[in-house]
């Protein structure tokens, strides 16, 4: 394994370890898998059910069975796909938004302790960080995007 494999699990294991300290440490009124797919869905914006299943690593009948659950809490909604008006896209409701905003300030507030015992070079170290690491994720993203258009191209 080299140094950036052992980087990248360090990442991956750090990000998911304060995703889930910080979730068990919260108080929300949102199911946890709920507001995981309310997080997937504004990250992709209206999105069909089968591309939300393919994102989310999971069957399109569980991503439906999940997605009634979403729409009974009037936190998503079903919209017509401008692109093929037989299909429906899946986007966040207004309440949705604001369900997802809850579950973050709420984690956050459960982070604000530790970040108040940072000292300023501890902060800045982290901003670092964090811009490196919104970074990766864009190239990340845009080689991911060359990979699937490429794929695309060659199944036409």
């Amino acid at each position: 394994m080299t140094n950036r494999d052992e980087l990248g699990n360090s990442v991956l294991r750090s990000a998911a370890r304060l995703t889930r300290w910080a979730s068990r440490n919260a108080s929300f009124d949102v199911p946890m898998a709920q507001a995981r797919l309310l997080a997937l869905i504004e990250e992709l914006g209206p999105s069909r059910i089968s591309s939300l299943a393919a994102a989310d690593h999971c069957s399109q009948p569980t991503m439906s069975t999940q997605l009634q659950r979403l729409e009974a809490e009037g936190w998503a909604e079903r919209i017509v796909d401008p692109a093929d008006a037989r299909a429906s896209l899946i986007s966040l409701t207004t309440a949705g938004r604001a369900a997802l905003g809850r579950v973050r300030r709420a984690r956050l507030q459960a982070l604000s302790p530790a970040f108040d015992q940072l000292d300023a070079a501890a902060v800045a170290r982290l901003q670092d960080a964090v811009d490196a690491l919104d970074d990766l994720l864009v190239r990340a993203a845009a080689a991911a995007d060359t990979v699937a258009d490429a794929g695309a191209r060659h199944t036409r």
